[in-house]
């Protein structure tokens, strides 16, 4: 799916921390670098906010991890358009950790780079990504497997999931062994 497409590729694995969009996305772009296509993964947790505009309203408001946790503007400007106009892009733009920019330099894209956002809540961002994989779980499934301190998260993702748009590949990630795969259209 990502292979396929010619030129540069800016695509998309939405889902919930739970179902690690990050770790499917690092296994598709090590599959593209041994065919011989570059392809690199961004992650949304490192274009989350500062911490005093995410943690505003409390540590745990789901309304705030839904609307301000991650800069998706910042993430548009610097990777998807970025990459796609004038060919360099930014792979971090801020550490959770330290809350700080880890100061990442731009990175420039070969002519056929295939560059793989991967995080929570992507879809109705007005992130031009192409093509789009959604990992979803039951509501149940969420609250089993995401861990205890983020808990509080799977709300925001519940909601965010009944007014996401449709993605190109819908994969039912109840259990990861045995995902369940549904194509657009």
């Amino acid at each position: 799916m990502f292979a396929e497409r010619p030129g540069r590729v800016v695509g998309g694995i939405e889902g919930a921390d739970a179902a690690h969009p990050d770790r499917l996305a690092d296994d598709v772009a090590a599959a593209l670098r041994a065919s011989g296509r570059p392809a690199a993964v961004v992650r949304v947790v490192d274009y989350i906010r500062p911490a005093s505009v995410r943690m505003e309203f409390g540590r745990t408001d789901t309304e705030s991890y839904r609307t301000a946790w991650f800069d998706y503007d910042a993430l548009d400007r610097e990777v998807v358009t970025a990459l796609r106009d004038t060919g360099v892009w930014l792979p971090r733009l801020w550490d959770e950790r330290t809350d700080r920019s880890p100061r990442d330099r731009p990175v420039s894209a070969a002519p056929d780079q295939v560059v793989i956002v991967a995080g929570p809540m992507l879809s109705g961002r007005g992130l031009d990504l192409s093509p789009t994989v959604t990992l979803t779980m039951s509501e149940a499934a969420l609250r089993r497997t995401t861990p205890t301190d983020a808990a509080w998260t799977v709300d925001a993702v519940v909601d965010h999931a009944r007014t996401a748009a449709e993605s190109d590949v819908t994969v039912r990630y109840e259990h990861a062994d045995r995902p369940a795969i549904r194509t657009a259209g």
